[in-house]
């Protein structure tokens, strides 16, 4: 019998690559494992319109439960790999059973950064959103006049705090750094989402740290903060990062740092062994990257498969991300990291504004408030590897489209 090849993890990334796989002729047996009792689903509507009950879970659905029969894939759910081994080939689950493989995808994801149980983490009414079952549980208690706490200003806990307000909560954020959005994006980006939650009555409180949630017969009650500062509170969102599940491939002795290192091809240390999305660090542009992103779990993991049809060329992504709080959407294309100075643009209609980043005078990100327009425009120049210079962008008058032709 033909040993399979396996893939550890059902989500975006290991269904793109089965997907990429098959499309690519690959026609032997094809093994899918994934912790989760559910298919795989998109996890970025999770914390806004799927928590929020305007999408139902079968609109997350990465594929029709079907497709996978259709397809020859045996998924294999609610399995857990315990155990790896590169020389023996071979996976051993939970369950005690082992599988042997001919190749090896590992796209094991991410999960949330949660609170230690001394400051208040395992209280019931402390929830991370990363699985559809968090978002299950948030969804019920989200009633008017509720407390939410969010610990953390970033996406996850901004989106969190826009769900929770546009269904009557009183929602606090704190953000431990002296601003919303710090590692993320410019202070004129923060200031942009700062203005737009605090119109729809977020408080956010930045520079404060916590002390610890408190709480009474195991639930929570509130929190209290490194100042002395009591908030009462009745839910808690935590938002404050994730850690990529690497943990399966660093027993088995594959190089780690923070993630799975992999080479352009998205092949780890290990013979035959692969890792994509959100559990894996590459070079990118010469630096070391872990990209958190839906679009980079799916364009690496078919870059990974194509890597074990043969190809040989190196991973090279165009980043791009999105974010939907209230009737915004942030778009944003590149990665800002290292910049040197931003622009800011207004767009053409109310609440429509971009931030251009530079660095050596070229452009390097794009983020676009409800300005679909610079978006399009940001993410197709730095695509094609061109800039506009910062005079133009913070002309007003300037007519951006006439870039594109190079005029």
């Amino acid at each position: 019998m033909v040993d399979p090849i396996v893939i550890i993890g059902a989500g975006q990334a290991g269904a793109a690559l089965a997907s990429r796989l098959r499309a690519l002729g690959y026609a032997g047996p094809l093994v899918m494992v994934g912790e989760e009792s559910a298919l795989p689903y998109q996890r970025p509507p999770l914390s806004k319109k799927y928590m929020s009950r305007e999408l139902e879970f079968a609109r997350l659905l990465i594929r029709p439960p079907g497709w996978y029969e259709d397809q020859r894939i045996d998924i294999r759910l609610d399995v857990t790999a315990t155990a790896l081994s590169p020389t023996e080939r071979t996976i051993t689950f939970g369950d005690g059973s082992v599988l042997r493989y001919a190749k090896l995808a590992l796209t094991t994801g991410a999960r949330p950064r949660r609170l230690p149980t001394e400051a208040g983490g395992d209280l019931s009414g402390v929830f991370t959103i990363r699985t559809v079952a968090d978002a299950d549980a948030i969804a019920p208690l989200l009633e008017p006049g509720k407390r939410l706490l969010v610990i953390g200003g970033g996406y996850i806990g901004l989106e969190g705090a826009a769900v929770a307000a546009a269904k009557g909560l009183a929602v606090t954020i704190i953000e431990v750094a002296d601003r919303i959005l710090q590692r993320v994006a410019a202070p004129v980006t923060a200031d942009y989402f700062r203005a737009l939650h605090r119109k729809h009555g977020v408080v956010i409180r930045e520079s404060a740290a916590l002390d610890h949630l408190a709480g009474e017969a195991g639930r929570l009650t509130g929190a209290r903060l490194k100042d002395g500062t009591h908030l009462p509170a009745d839910l808690a969102i935590v938002g404050i990062g994730i850690i990529p599940n690497d943990d399966l491939a660093h027993a088995a002795g594959l190089a780690v740092n923070n993630g799975i290192l992999i080479d352009g091809s998205c092949r780890t240390s290990a013979p035959d062994v692969y890792a994509a999305g959100d559990c894996a660090r590459f070079q990118w542009r010469g630096i070391s990257t872990r990209l958190e992103a839906v679009q980079n779990a799916i364009d690496q993991a078919e870059h990974a498969a194509a890597a074990m049809m043969g190809a040989e060329d190196d991973y090279d992504p165009a980043p791009w991300f999105w974010s939907d709080q209230y009737d915004v959407k942030l778009q944003i294309a590149g990665l800002n990291r290292g910049y040197a100075d931003c622009v800011m643009r207004p767009g053409k209609r109310e609440q429509s504004a971009s931030v251009w980043y530079y660095r050596e005078d070229r452009l390097i990100a794009v983020d676009a408030m409800n300005d679909a327009l610079a978006y399009g425009i940001g993410k197709k120049m730095l695509e094609a590897g061109r800039s506009i210079s910062r005079s133009a962008i913070a002309d007003p008058s300037t007519d951006l489209r006439l870039f594109l032709s190079g005029t």
